[in-house]
């Protein structure tokens, strides 16, 4: 009966051993123990580090050096004269011909003071300014005249000065003996020649010396 059961028992121990056996064997051999279709786990650690993604290359910007800006030239207008004659506007535009001026010549009109009319107004008629005219010679008043013509008809001059200072002077005098007397600037008419230049580069253009060294009298004013 005894060596029954031990019979029985060394025959249990050696299926457990076997059994055991079995599924290490299946572990050693590297046959997974988890479930058909379910993903192996894997530490960390376990994990191979993947290659950095490659970027795509980036061209450097490299500023480009600026570029030098051009000098800028100072544009200038000028309006030179007036000159007394056609011929030195000639020269004046001679002088200053050269590279970058552009020119123009022109002609004005301008009213120049020609002196200053002491006088007194005509009367009514010729009776009355020749009766006045007795008047000045019996005051002691010379140098004068009747005018017989012109838009002063009969209206007596007592003279023309350049100078205004004589001029009021003489009105005074005649006026200290009991005549109006009046004065009245006396003007023509006369024709100016103008130059009017464009310059490139005005800040280095030396009008004034050209003009001066070709001998002509002028002088500017700013854009025409």
């Amino acid at each position: 009966m005894f060596l029954r059961l031990l019979f029985v028992l060394l025959v249990a121990l050696n299926i457990a051993v076997g059994a055991w056996l079995l599924l290490g064997q299946d572990d050693a051999h590297g046959r997974s123990v988890t479930d058909p279709g379910v993903p192996m786990l894997h530490l960390l650690s376990e994990q191979s580090t993947p290659p950095a993604a490659s970027r795509p290359p980036v061209a450097a910007t490299v500023p480009a050096p600026a570029a030098s800006a051009p000098i800028a030239l100072e544009t200038r207008c000028l309006a030179i004269g007036p000159f007394d004659t056609p011929q030195d506007l000639r020269n004046a535009r001679g002088a200053l011909t050269g590279p970058g001026v552009r020119m123009r010549s022109r002609q004005e009109q301008a009213t120049e003071t020609r002196g200053w009319w002491v006088y007194l107004p005509a009367p009514g008629t010729r009776a009355q300014a020749l009766a006045l005219a007795r008047r000045l010679e019996a005051a002691r008043v010379g140098d004068y005249f009747v005018m017989s013509s012109g838009d002063q008809s009969n209206a007596i001059s007592l003279g023309l000065f350049k100078d205004p200072a004589n001029a009021r002077k003489r009105r005074d005098e005649v006026s200290a003996a009991g005549f109006a007397a009046q004065i009245q600037e006396r003007t023509e008419q006369v024709p100016e020649y103008w130059l009017d230049l464009v310059v490139a580069d005005g800040a280095r253009f030396d009008w004034r010396g050209r003009v001066r060294t070709a001998g002509i009298g002028s002088h500017s004013t700013t854009c025409f």
